[in-house]
């Protein structure tokens, strides 16, 4: 009876779990999954830091759009021939957008409604026509130099913090980290420089797609 109960009080040792068993190749693949998602945030709040200030220059809408998508288009950073080419898409369809959305004007009608349009050199061109509202003929929504000065800037500027990404740049350059790195802590800043300069040279009128109502 001593001995039974000696044995009883005894620690009883738990069976050694083996790194090859289910259980510890699911805690496994947990923990995997969290840390690229740690590592995607991080790239996300990296690239979001850096370039903050530049985001005023862009569309409403359109960096969101770009880092919502991204990650469907990067996926785990594969790269494969396809995610490339799909990331190639997204880029040009965003940056086409920043480029698009500066020769956008709008105007309120009587009834207080806000009208959008496409800025011409003969003036504003209403995207649905037959509203039967009178379309000002001010000279202001007439296209001019600086409209395409703001939409070169728009893209550079898209392009500045869209590079700024690694799942972007580890995609476009393979192989090349350390130089994009080198490359991209200096370039943002640059751009967005040049840019609050020229703003402040053609400051601009338009209240188009992505801008605040006028």
């Amino acid at each position: 009876m001593d001995a039974a109960d000696d044995n009883d009080s005894l620690p009883r040792e738990e069976p050694a779990s083996h790194p090859c068993t289910p259980r510890s190749r699911s805690a496994a693949a947990a923990a995997t999954r969290r840390k690229g998602r740690a590592t995607v945030a991080k790239g996300v709040q990296k690239t979001l830091s850096k370039t903050s200030m530049l985001v005023n220059f862009l569309p409403t809408g359109t960096l969101l759009s770009f880092e919502l998508l991204l990650p469907s288009v990067s996926g785990d950073g594969s790269c494969s021939p396809a995610r490339t080419t799909m990331l190639h898409a997204l880029l040009g369809l965003c940056a086409a957008s920043c480029f698009f959305f500066h020769f956008t004007d709008s105007f309120r009608g009587p009834d207080g409604r806000l009208f959008y349009g496409f800025v011409t050199p003969r003036g504003l061109a209403l995207f649905k026509t037959g509203l039967g509202v009178e379309v000002p003929k001010d000279e202001r929504y007439r296209m001019g130099f600086v409209d395409l000065v703001h939409a070169v800037m728009a893209v550079m500027v898209f392009a500045a913090i869209a590079l700024s990404d690694h799942r972007v740049t580890n995609c476009l350059f393979p192989g090349h980290q350390k130089e994009m790195d080198d490359v991209m802590e200096s370039f943002p800043i640059m751009v967005g420089v040049v840019c609050s300069g020229l703003f402040l040279v053609f400051p601009n009128t338009r209240f188009g797609i992505g801008c605040m109502a006028a």
